[in-house]
Parts: structure tokens; C-alpha cells; sequence
């Protein structure tokens, strides 16, 4: 089967990436991986992914984990090529697939990007992760989410970059390949971890304590 071929590279991401962010999070996506790698056949294992994205299970957890294992295969001089060609067809799947499902957190750093001027960027970031009371559901740029699921989707969004510049997953080539878009990329990063990740862990903490 696939498991034993897919074993060296996905201990080679767990070594290259220990940790993703939730280590709750983090344990369901490699067991899916798991089960993936354990398909009897190549065709079988990009069956299940295309049945996760059908079902909405192909989390941001798990394509990163996934896009994470093919950067490992592809970076590794050790790995032989028939678990490289694997690790890489399912990579192209999961690729297909997110196009497929376009999360809403697509839209939103979509639309994050396109704003030119900083300070309404970073106001637009702070009302994604806070709608209140008066979300208005008809606005069609009225989008939401949390800071860790954002701020994996960027990591996503750059490991994809990364891993293919001549392509990528969420947006035209032409566009990721601008250098203003990935440093407003890397800039939302630093302002999600500095601004809302610290801050709620440092809440997290206090409330423990208390």
C-alpha cells in the first residue's frame, strides 16, 4: 500500500514541522493523513481527498500538512522517487480539490489583499474576527473568521507560493507572484500573531492561573 511508501515523508514533516497549531487539530489531520497514505491504491487515496473537500473535511489543518509533506518529499535527497510521484499526485489533488471548495477564508485574504491602504486593511482584519451584532448578511464582502483559522490559511496560501511560483492554489499566478502581495501576506501574518494569537494566549494563560 500507499502507508509504507508515504511513512519516510511524513515522518520527515513531522520533523520539518512539528507542530501546526492546535495540538487537537494537529492529531486529526495526520490521522486523516493517515488514513490517506493507507489507501491500497494511488487512485483510492485521491478518491478520499476528493471526499473530504464533498463532505467539507479537507480542513486548512490538513492541506498544510499535506502541502508540508510535499515540500519535505520534494526538498529530500534520501526519498525514493516512487514515494516523491506519490506524495506529489496527492499533493495535485488536494490542489484541485481546494479550488473546488473555496473557503470563505479564500475570499477574505482575497479581498484583504486588494485593499491598498494599510489602515483600512488591518480594519477590515479586525472586523473578520469580530462581526458583532449588526452582521449583515447581504454584504457580500461580510466575511468572517477566527484569528488561528486565518492565520493557517495564510501559511497555506505561502507554502504554496513557496513550493510553486510559476503557480498556485488561490489565486492567479500573476497576482501571487507580485512581490507587494506576498509582503501584505507576511504582514497580516505578523499582525495576526502579534496582535490577536499573543494577545489570546496571554488570556488563555491568565484565565488558567485564576
Amino acid at each position: 500500500g500507499i502507508a509504507r511508501l508515504g511513512a519516510r515523508c511524513l515522518s520527515a514533516v513531522r520533523a520539518y514541522d512539528s507542530a501546526i497549531e492546535q495540538l487537537e487539530t494537529l492529531d486529526v489531520a495526520q490521522s486523516k493523513f493517515d488514513d490517506i497514505l493507507n489507501s491500497p491504491s494511488l487512485d483510492e487515496a485521491c478518491e478520499k481527498i476528493k471526499r473530504l473537500a464533498k463532505s467539507k473535511e479537507l480542513d486548512s489543518s490538513l492541506i498544510l500538512l499535506i502541502y508540508r509533506s510535499w515540500a519535505a518529499a520534494k526538498e529530500s535527497t534520501s526519498m525514493r522517487r516512487e514515494v516523491k510521484d506519490i506524495m506529489y499526485h496527492i499533493y495535485m489533488t488536494t490542489k484541485r480539490s481546494l479550488k473546488s471548495i473555496a473557503p470563505p477564508e479564500i475570499k477574505l485574504l482575497k479581498y484583504l489583499l486588494n485593499i491598498t491602504d494599510p489602515e483600512e486593511r488591518f480594519s477590515a482584519l479586525a472586523t473578520a474576527f469580530s462581526p458583532g451584532d449588526n452582521h449583515d448578511n447581504k454584504d457580500s464582502n461580510a466575511l468572517y473568521t477566527t484569528p488561528k483559522e486565518l492565520h493557517k490559511w495564510i501559511k497555506t496560501m505561502l507554502d504554496a507560493y513557496h513550493l510553486n511560483k510559476e503557480e498556485t492554489d488561490v489565486m492567479e499566478a500573476r497576482r501571487m507572484g507580485d512581490p507587494v502581495v506576498i509582503q501584505r501576506l507576511l504582514i497580516l501574518k505578523e499582525t495576526i500573531e502579534e496582535e490577536y494569537m499573543r494577545l489570546l494566549s496571554e488570556k488563555e494563560d491568565q484565565e488558567a492561573k485564576e
